[in-house]
């Protein structure tokens, strides 16, 4: 294929260079976005009376075709095209002859770039957004079954205090809903239009940027025609934004990695979403936890790619900038296929309740309940520490635990311990008098449940 600025050069490129340039093998998922922009393009030129109305036709009719065309596979893109761009010009003139070599009129390739990328980056918000929403319904169903489920709640990776499953739950849930927030920040402020910018000082031609921004339907058009062209913070804080749903995803992950262990087994996966060993025939192994976790690295990889791509970037464009799509492409594919693949692996995951209460019994996690019982019948809460920690002392050298320690046990360090101590550290008792704002009290948990299924909808 012709180069399309070969006039200024008296030598062919070298087949490497040409090689290495080409972008057609990554930014050819970008083909209706590039003939949606030139159909708005074409539109407006001819309004402005730039291009007349018969090549305005022409054009749109030939775009239109290309478009059915490579929708069901009759036209195929030239591997040999340098990009998308090109390709798509290259057949409409093909097929409509000067008509077709008019669209580029007041336009180049960086502000038409610069505009194919925010239109694909803007459906693929949308796309992980109702992946995000999806997980999360998933999470608020899940939890609605699970508001009596008691287990223990850790800091440092130790039992703690008692909570529910459900409480845990609402914590991701709480996690996804500032994902969600996070990629519509990003969305909004990638929703102006580019086009017009031209390769940096815009044009001397009587274009209309509004009516092209109106309508691709985006907000209005960047205001500074070397901005337009040269920025690509839309994709690095679409990449940090997805950066931390992996994060988020890889958290879960490992807890869920935790759980299905022997030595939790709090949950047990279903066997569609597990997998085994070619040596050891009892494994049962979380391979999709375990991928989540490890693609968490090639997304902040990728977030990585663009910050590091444009570190010391002169304005305007630079051809640096052309490595800005494999990156942000990579990260969107991975977290769609982590979001997609993880979803289902919870949903049908076999939560093991009782497991759940015997690790949280074996905990000494109503300690703090314990020493509580005591500061509110006047015991200063620092003697009420200290006689608690001396009766977990003494449940671990007995093998009990506080709820089957006998009450001269009690009495024997404090007079004031009465038969109603039972009450006051019974595990679910525990959990559900815990009801401050956003603990894990069943009529807190529910009340965050609703809040969630506000932002997620229900599953």
């Amino acid at each position: 294929m012709a180069k399309m600025w070969a006039g200024r050069f008296k030598k062919e490129a070298d087949s490497r260079v040409n090689d290495f340039n080409s972008s057609i093998s990554f930014d050819s998922r970008m083909y209706r976005q590039d003939i949606t922009g030139s159909i708005a393009h074409a539109t407006m030129l001819a309004a402005r009376g730039i291009i007349s109305e018969q090549d305005r036709e022409q054009i749109v009719d030939g775009l239109t075709g290309i478009l059915a065309d490579l929708d069901s596979g009759a036209l195929l893109f030239d591997p040999d095209a340098e990009d998308i761009h090109m390709f798509v010009e290259a057949e409409l003139t093909a097929r409509i002859g000067d008509a077709g070599k008019r669209l580029h009129t007041a336009r180049s390739r960086n502000d038409q770039v610069a505009l194919d990328i925010r239109l694909y980056l803007r459906e693929q918000i949308d796309e992980v957004s109702a992946l995000v929403k999806a997980l999360g319904s998933t999470l608020c169903r899940m939890a609605r079954e699970h508001t009596d489920t008691i287990m223990p709640g850790y800091t440092h990776l130790q039992r703690a205090q008692p909570i529910t499953f459900a409480h845990h739950l609402m914590a991701y849930a709480g996690m996804l809903a500032r994902d969600l927030g996070r990629l519509a920040d990003a969305g909004k402020r990638m929703n102006l239009c580019p086009l017009g910018s031209g390769a940096l000082a815009g044009t001397t031609y009587p274009i209309d940027r509004e009516m092209t921004a109106s309508l691709l339907q985006f907000d209005g058009p960047v205001l500074n025609s070397l901005d337009g062209v040269s920025d690509r913070d839309f994709c690095i804080e679409l990449g940090s934004a997805l950066a931390a749903i992996m994060m988020h995803l890889s958290r879960f992950s490992e807890e869920i990695i935790l759980w299905c262990s022997w030595e939790f087994k709090f949950l047990e996966l279903d066997d569609a979403f597990a997998t085994g060993s070619s040596i050891m025939p009892q494994k049962k192994n979380p391979d999709v936890a375990e991928l989540v976790r490890g693609k968490t690295g090639r997304v902040y990889g990728d977030l990585m790619t663009l910050l590091t791509m444009m570190k010391s970037l002169p304005l305007a464009y630079n051809k640096d900038m052309q490595e800005d799509k494999e990156a942000i492409f990579d990260a969107i594919d991975t977290v769609k296929l982590c979001l997609s693949t993880f979803r289902p692996m919870l949903a049908t995951a076999r939560v093991l309740k009782d497991n759940m209460r015997n690790a949280a019994a074996k905990g000494f996690i109503n300690a703090t309940d314990c020493a509580d019982y005591l500061t509110k019948k006047g015991v200063p809460f620092r003697d009420a520490y200290k006689i608690t920690g001396t009766l977990v002392g003494i449940c671990v050298d007995r093998g009990l635990t506080l709820e089957t320690l006998p009450l001269d046990q009690y009495k024997a360090l404090s007079p004031v311990f009465e038969e109603d101590v039972y009450k006051a550290i019974d595990l679910t008792a525990c959990a559900m008098t815990r009801s401050s704002l956003g603990g894990p009290a069943k009529e807190q948990v529910l009340e965050q449940i609703e809040a969630a299924e506000k932002v997620f909808g229900e599953e």
